[in-house]
C-alpha cells in the first residue's frame, strides 16, 4: 500500500457540522481540531527572527546545542538521566515521524505495529503506508509475535489516558520480549489534571523506573506544539536507544527530513525556559475548569481526560449524533470515529479556544441542562 491509497483524510467529513455550527447567531465554538490559538511567547518568536539569516543548510541531527537543550531538557522535566546527544535528534513536528517511522525502520507486510485502541490515525497510517499489519491493543498480552513497533501514547489523545510506571514497565519487557521497538509519543506530559497527574510528573517511557537505566528498544517522541504554542514552527523530536537513534538519523539525511535552522534556534530557547510552559498549562487549566462541568451539566459522561488537552465524553450514541447536537448550538467536535472503531459513541472536545469562546461553549450548553 502506498500514499495513493490512503482512505480520504477523515476530517473532511467534519465540514457539514462546522457549517451547522457557523450559523450559530454566535459564532462557532471550535473544539474539534486542537490547534493552538494562543500566541508564540515572544522570547521564541525573537530567538526565530534572530536565526533568519540561514544561508547554509541545517544539520539533520540538529545543532550541537539543540541536542544538548534536548538532553537537558529530559534530564530537568522528565527525570531521564544518562542522555548524550547521541541518544537524540530534532524532527518536524511529531506527525510526521509517527507517520514514518515504520518505513524508516525497515518494516513491512510481515510485520505488526500496535497502537491504542483509541489512537490518534496516523499510528495506523504509518503501519499501512508499508503494508504492516495495524493491530489496536493497550494490553501487552496481546501483542503478536510479529510486532515491531509498539506505540504508547501517554497521555493520550483523545482519551487523556495516563500510563503509570507499572503499566510502561510491563510494555517495556513484552516489547522486549518481542524484539520490538517500544515509542512512548508524550507530547501532553506537561498537562496532568487529574490525581495523582496534578501533583506528580506524567512518567516517560524513558524514566528509568522503566527502562532500568538502559534504554536500549525505547524511544520518547516529543512536541513543542502544545506546550510551547508552535504548531506552526513544527518543532520536535525524539530520544532514545542510541543505535536506533543512529538508523534514523542515516534514513532522515537520505530523505531531506531536516528541521530548518531558525526552528532549531528557536527550539534552544523554547527548551530552556519553564516559565512560558507554566503560564500556558495555567490557561489550559482555567479552560478546562469552565467546560469541564458545563459538558457534565449537559448530560455528557467524561471518560479517562486525567491528562491531556481534550475531554473525552459521551451521551452513550452514535459519536456523530452528538456532534451534531453540539454544531446546532454552535461548538464543533470530533467524533469518536476518527480515533478507532472500539470508541464510536464519544467525542472528543478540545481545550484549545481562547477563554471568550470557551466560557460562550459553556454557557450555551448549560443553558441546556
Amino acid at each position: 500500500m502506498g500514499v495513493a491509497h490512503l482512505a480520504d483524510y477523515p476530517w473532511d467529513a467534519v465540514a457539514p457540522y462546522a457549517d451547522i455550527a457557523r450559523a450559530h447567531p454566535d459564532g462557532i465554538v471550535d473544539l474539534s481540531i486542537g490547534s493552538p490559538v494562543d500566541p508564540t511567547p515572544r522570547l521564541i518568536a525573537d530567538a526565530l527572527a534572530a536565526a533568519t539569516d540561514a544561508h547554509a543548510y541545517p544539520l539533520t541531527a540538529g545543532t550541537p546545542p539543540l541536542r544538548e537543550a534536548i538532553v537537558d531538557w529530559y534530564r530537568r522535566r522528565r527525570g531521564v538521566f544518562g542522555l548524550t546527544p547521541a541518544n537524540v535528534l530534532p524532527t518536524i513536528g511529531s506527525k510526521e515521524l509517527v507517520a514514518l517511522l515504520p518505513l524508516l525502520l525497515g518494516l513491512g507486510p510481515a510485520d505488526a505495529v500496535v497502537h491504542p485502541r483509541a489512537a490518534y490515525p496516523t499510528y495506523e497510517v504509518g503501519a499501512r503506508l508499508v503494508g504492516a499489519e495495524p493491530v489496536a491493543s493497550d494490553d501487552p498480552a496481546e501483542w503478536p509475535a510479529h510486532t515491531r513497533l509498539v506505540w504508547i501514547n501517554s497521555p493520550g489523545n483523545p482519551d487523556g489516558r495516563v500510563w503509570d510506571v507499572a503499566a510502561l514497565r510491563r510494555a517495556r519487557e513484552r516489547a522486549a520480549e518481542l524484539g520490538a521497538v517500544l515509542v512512548g509519543d508524550e507530547c501532553y506530559a506537561e498537562l496532568g489534571w487529574e490525581a495523582p497527574w496534578d501533583t506528580r510528573p506524567v512518567p516517560s517511557v524513558l524514566d528509568p523506573a522503566v527502562t532500568g537505566g538502559d534504554p536500549t528498544g525505547v524511544l520518547s517522541v516529543y512536541s513543542l506544539s502544545k506546550q510551547s504554542n508552535l504548531a506552526g514552527y513544527r518543532a520536535a523530536f525524539l530520544a532514545g536507544d542510541s543505535a536506533v537513534v543512529a538508523r534514523l538519523l542515516t534514513a532522515r539525511k537520505h530523505l531531506g527530513l531536516i528541521p530548518p535552522a531558525p526552528v532549531q534556534a528557536a527550539m534552544i530557547v523554547a527548551l530552556a525556559d519553564d516559565a512560558h510552559v507554566r503560564e500556558q498549562k495555567e490557561r489550559y487549566a482555567r479552560r478546562r475548569a469552565v467546560l469541564k462541568p458545563a459538558v457534565e451539566a449537559y448530560g455528557f459522561r467524561i471518560d479517562r481526560s486525567e491528562a491531556g488537552l481534550y475531554l473525552w465524553a459521551t451521551l452513550d450514541e452514535d459519536a456523530w449524533a452528538s456532534v451534531g447536537r453540539l454544531a446546532e448550538l454552535g461548538i464543533l467536535s470530533g467524533p469518536g470515529h476518527f480515533y478507532g472503531a472500539h470508541h464510536t459513541r464519544h467525542i472528543r472536545l478540545s481545550l484549545t479556544a481562547s477563554d471568550e469562546r470557551i466560557a460562550a461553549a459553556a454557557q450555551r450548553l448549560s443553558s441546556c441542562s
